[in-house]
């Protein structure tokens, strides 16, 4: 079992940034792909985006892209989600994934809050 702990939510205001970070521990030797969703009240839960642990590919959804960035330290078995020029609407309970190349099943985080005040 892969355990995922997020940290570094909290209260900011709109135009600052934010760093979340997610600790991977357990059986982290077969992981592919970690990531971030995001899940507002009576909302969705919305993909953010994801990076590849080989080689450290990343993708982003279009709502963050120009703004977010993700990066991971393998000294550290953590991944970072860089959250620049924020928005009112990305407050949100952030998720942190990661997916094993074995099975086709994600691993989840418990969440951490963001709030954005405008």
């Amino acid at each position: 079992q892969v355990l995922l702990e997020e940290s570094g939510g909290g209260l900011v205001q709109a135009g600052g940034s934010l760093r979340l970070s997610c600790a991977a521990s357990g059986r982290t030797f077969g992981l592919y792909k970690m990531g971030w969703y995001r899940q507002a009240p009576g909302k969705d839960r919305d993909f953010v985006g994801e990076i590849v642990w080989s080689g450290g590919s990343t993708n982003y959804a279009d709502a963050v892209k120009d703004r977010f960035t993700i990066s991971r330290d393998n000294t550290k078995e953590t991944i970072y989600l860089q959250m620049n020029r924020v928005k009112p609407e990305d407050s949100a309970v952030y998720y942190c994934w990661a997916k094993p190349y074995t099975t086709p099943d994600l691993y989840w985080g418990q969440g951490t809050q963001v709030t954005v005040s405008s």
